[in-house]
């Protein structure tokens, strides 16, 4: 890992916001391009054999990739004062970019956050799509993109839990926003309810308070919206999710090698299955590939129903306006050839031609998933049980790492920790020293690439007996390399309850912690608060009805509980969902960052449950 020491934890965000604006992919790389262009344009007193140099000087691929942590050491190599501010001057000057002054207490004094105006346009379109019926939303939708509305419209948290809900339907149970009357106090709680239920889903919320929210932080706003947006876009690019994508498989690749495409890959095999169906030439990216608005004018053509369909009519694409000779003029007709598919959300004219990675990436995504024009392929020799969604397990555990802002960002639990890059970095959260020297990263070589992720995992393996103290009898690292399921799941449970231990520990000074300690606490914060409940562990067969979830939640913050909501006695399965439902939303609501399912609750699942009582037990403290 690059040394960090140089760099303050605002300038770390800063960087690492700086490099998401390019590595749109998530893919954890940005091409060298990107950046001898930025360096270039920048007018930096660095002659053209010096830029050239140390570009040569970082490990980059054939193909020229550059990682994060190379991207840090270039930033290390410019600090000097008047290189620096050039630099950042140079990013603020692509084209759309806003800069503001930071004027949070955290911020240092004189920090510029840049966001960018398209991305704000685009965003309220989409917003104002996705609410226009919504009556909890009146007060502030429509809003107008050419203003700053949006920054005001998301103070009061309730635009922010609606589009949590339509990226991620029933994250949050509507029973707990605030909706009318609205005070200090519970616009705050909705704020909060948004940050947490925002982590839940897998968006990294690390350094976004709610003051931030409050103020419409430009940066920080859009940011958190875009994580938002893009996991609600791209739910179902994922084949247990939508079989049709098989249609994608390629000769000699197995079933397993196209489960491992991330979301962006596929749509970008996607892209190029329709335009090799209508004879086109393929795009390597959904930037500078497709600014001549050419792609996309096929890939309309290729998608837009035919009229083969029962119940769903033809629309014909009018191509005439591939032949407009101005790059700008050729967009706005293929824009509104899409408008008339019902898809011209994200982006405009302008965005296209400027080749806008972010918007690009999800105007084709809602393309997809309006029109993917796939057929699941009816006689290839398919194993079709192999093809499992995730459990409820599995998501918790990816959603956790994701909210870390692990990075590459974890997309299939299994495949995505096979080099044990992203276990490494979990290691450091919970305090577990990793040496980076030790740690082959990617790019691997073809050959002999799988034993250098395999020596990463024998690390990792190592690092968790020797150095973390867990139990890992009878896992080795050839297990996390080949993903198996259960002994991958053993390590990555004692990486998250580490995690939440060490939280309760810091609050309470540095004392251990352990169920015991949790569950007397719990049984404690009960009686004093004069509740019924009580539990004998996190198995108890008395929290599928999440009272005692419940009880403990309004001994914390007394009279948070509607228990006029709720049903108390001889409950049905559907009103234990119901009472859970409630119970996992309101703990997310007083502030505890709670990554368990409702269902976890009504089954009863021990290692979730736990965690959940731990996150009250850890807001329970801080009261005191």
């Amino acid at each position: 890992m690059a040394s960090t020491a140089h760099f303050s934890e605002e300038e770390m965000a800063e960087l690492q916001e700086a490099f998401s604006k390019v590595d749109v992919s998530g893919n954890g790389f940005i091409h060298t391009n990107d950046l001898t262009d930025v360096l270039k344009a920048a007018n930096l007193p660095l002659p053209g054999y010096k830029a050239r140099e140390l570009i040569q000087n970082l490990t980059t691929t054939g193909d020229g990739r550059i990682s994060f942590d190379e991207f840090i050491s270039i930033f290390q190599d410019l600090k000097s004062d008047d290189v620096a501010k050039s630099f950042r001057k140079q990013i603020n000057k692509k084209e759309g970019i806003c800069a503001i002054g930071g004027t949070s207490e955290q911020s240092s004094a004189g920090t510029q956050h840049s966001y960018s105006e398209e991305e704000k346009y685009a965003f309220v379109n989409w917003i104002n799509k996705a609410l226009e019926k919504d009556p909890d939303c009146k007060h502030v939708v429509p809003m107008n993109p050419e203003t700053d509305d949006l920054f005001q419209a998301v103070g009061d948290g309730i635009v922010l839990c609606k589009m949590i809900n339509f990226s991620v339907p029933d994250t949050i149970d509507e029973r707990t926003i605030n909706k009318k009357k609205l005070t200090p106090f519970t616009i705050q709680e909705n704020l909060n309810l948004a940050l947490n239920s925002a982590s839940a889903i897998g968006c990294h919320v690390v350094n976004i308070g709610a003051e931030d929210l409050k103020e419409g932080k430009p940066y920080l706003v859009l940011g958190l919206l875009w994580q938002v947006i893009k996991i609600g876009l791209f739910a179902d690019i994922e084949i247990s999710r939508n079989e049709a994508l098989i249609a994608l498989l390629r000769e000699g690749e197995s079933l397993e090698d196209l489960m491992k495409l991330s979301p962006e890959e596929l749509l970008l095999r996607w892209a190029n299955y329709h335009l090799e169906n209508a004879g086109c030439n393929k795009v390597n990216n959904f930037s500078s590939d497709i600014k001549d608005s050419r792609a996309y004018y096929h890939l309309l053509n290729q998608v837009a129903p035919k009229g083969d369909e029962e119940g769903i009519p033809a629309i014909t694409i009018d191509m005439s306006g591939l032949r407009e000779k101005d790059d700008v003029q050729r967009a706005e007709c293929m824009l509104q050839q899409a408008e008339r598919l019902g898809c011209r959300q994200f982006v405009t004219a302008t965005d296209v031609v400027r080749g806008n990675p972010k918007l690009n990436l999800a105007f084709i995504a809602n393309l997809f998933n309006k029109y993917p024009a796939l057929h699941k392929p009816e006689n290839q020799d398919i194993n079709w049980s192999s093809i499992e969604g995730e459990t409820r397990e599995e998501r918790t555990f990816r959603n956790w790492m994701n909210s870390l802002g692990v990075n590459p960002h974890v997309n299939h639990l299994y495949s995505d920790l096979s080099d044990a890059l992203v276990i490494f970095q979990l290691y450091e959260k919970i305090k577990v020293p990793v040496d980076w020297n030790r740690v082959n990263k990617p790019p691997y070589p073809k050959l002999g690439g799988n034993m250098k992720k395999l020596e990463n995992c024998n690390y990792a393996v190592e690092l968790g007996k020797n150095q973390a103290k867990f139990s890992l009898v009878g896992i080795a690292g050839q297990d996390l390399n080949e993903g198996n399921r259960t002994l991958t799941l053993a390590l990555i449970w004692q990486l998250m309850r580490r995690y939440t231990l060490n939280i309760l520990e810091d609050i309470g000074g540095g004392e251990k912690v352990n169920d015991e300690i949790i569950v007397s606490w719990v049984n404690e914060t009960l009686t004093e608060a004069r509740k019924d409940s009580t539990i004998s562990s996190f198995k108890d067969s008395k929290i599928s009805t999440s009272m005692p979830v419940l009880d403990l939640i309004d001994a914390i913050q007394p009279g948070s509980i509607k228990y006029d909501l709720l049903k108390t006695e001889d409950l049905n399965d559907e009103e234990k969902l119901n009472n859970a439902k409630y119970a996992i939303s309101m703990a997310r609501k007083i502030g505890a960052r709670v990554y368990a399912l409702p269902e976890d609750l009504v089954e009863v699942k021990p290692k979730m449950v736990m965690t959940v009582f731990a996150c009250l037990m850890g807001k329970g403290m801080k009261k005191v």
